[in-house]
């Protein structure tokens, strides 16, 4: 989690000093908003992902659709209430909002591929011998 919400949070920082730049200290406001909405989102995504995955793998691939959904409903109301805001620079929270999100995902992105995940399960020692062997080796002895 770290390794996605670090690079995030360095780009929602450069998102919010060019902001408060080219914006003032509304734009400000708002790119910190859309960059914390996404960490936010993400994390809370990952979260319930990582525990499905852990008691329930057989409903990932339906939890992963499912949340991708919610996360993009959120948004979508999110950005539909706070359209003619006066609370924050929209363009500001929107280019954040976008450029958190990108970030998020090509850092999660990395982090699955230099991830080392088995996909065989390995066998124990005592599972890999034969079923004779086990059979016929003495009840006192240390093999």
């Amino acid at each position: 989690m770290l390794s996605c919400a670090v690079p995030t949070a360095v780009v929602g920082a450069v998102a919010v000093a060019s902001s408060s730049v080219l914006a003032g200290g509304k734009g400000a406001i708002g790119a910190a908003f859309g960059a914390l909405l996404v960490v936010a989102v993400m994390t809370i995504d990952l979260i319930v992902l990582e525990r499905t995955a852990k008691y329930l793998p057989q409903l990932f691939q339906m939890m992963a659709l499912a949340l991708y959904m919610v996360q993009f409903l959120l948004i979508a109301v999110l950005l539909a209430v706070f359209k003619d805001t006066t609370l924050f620079n929209t363009r500001a929270f929107a280019f954040s909002l976008l450029a958190a999100t990108l970030t998020w995902i090509a850092a999660q992105t990395r982090a699955h591929m230099k991830a080392k995940i088995l996909y065989v399960q390995p066998e124990a020692e005592d599972e890999r011998k034969p079923a004779r062997e086990k059979e016929t080796s003495p009840a006192g002895s240390a093999s």
